[in-house]
């Protein structure tokens, strides 16, 4: 049984990103972390097929020219940072979070050519270094209001669609992964939003 508590985030810190202002137009956001992985390109063509943007937060270890990432652009998807390489921001001294996230962005901007602007911090975890970090960057630190959970439901994967569905709200900032059982939901997942009434934006 998936605790409520893991599905719909509260955190008071107002620093942090949750939600975004819709002006009262029921629209949430879609974000996939965890990339670039092989079901990358499978993602993608549900989200053009049902005309929904994302936005994608990359581990930069795992950006490589070959990736295709041009088509995350091309489609009109954001790309923000992961870190380098996941590792739990608050386990590491200031200048450790300051360099990984640093070089993941130097990363990103080099192959992609886009600024990057927004940050998640892996796990979802993170202090005061990592917000500094943050603003010392110019990067604006993204977590989400409902989670899917998707990573711990591999066998039951419509779990994933109700942890979303049941927790709706305007503006509400959504956390998926790149991931098989992920991508085998995300067609039902994104009709049944819409049928919810609602719409989908970005950051």
């Amino acid at each position: 049984m998936v605790d409520i508590t893991e599905v719909v985030y509260d955190c008071k810190d107002d620093t942090i990103l949750k939600k975004v202002n819709t002006n009262n137009t029921k629209k949430v956001v879609l974000t996939i972390d965890d990339g670039p992985s092989r079901v990358l390109p499978q993602l993608l063509d549900v989200l053009r097929d049902e005309e929904v943007p994302a936005v994608f937060f990359w581990q930069s270890k795992l950006l490589f020219h070959e990736r295709e990432w041009q088509r995350v652009l091309d489609e009109g998807h954001l790309i923000g940072t992961h870190s380098t390489k996941h590792r739990n921001m608050v386990k590491l001294s200031f200048e450790e979070q300051f360099q990984d996230v640093y070089h993941s962005v130097e990363k990103i901007e080099e192959i992609t050519g886009q600024k990057v602007r927004y940050f998640r911090p892996p796990y979802g975890q993170y202090n005061e270094n990592t917000l500094e970090v943050a603003r010392e960057l110019q990067l604006v630190p993204v977590m989400w209001r409902i989670s899917s959970m998707d990573w711990e439901l591999k066998h039951d994967s419509q779990k994933i669609i109700s942890n979303v569905c049941d927790h709706l709200e305007d503006g509400a900032i959504i956390l998926l992964h790149e991931l098989r059982q992920t991508l085998e939901v995300l067609p039902e997942l994104i009709k049944a939003i819409k049928q919810k009434g609602y719409g989908f934006t970005l950051l």
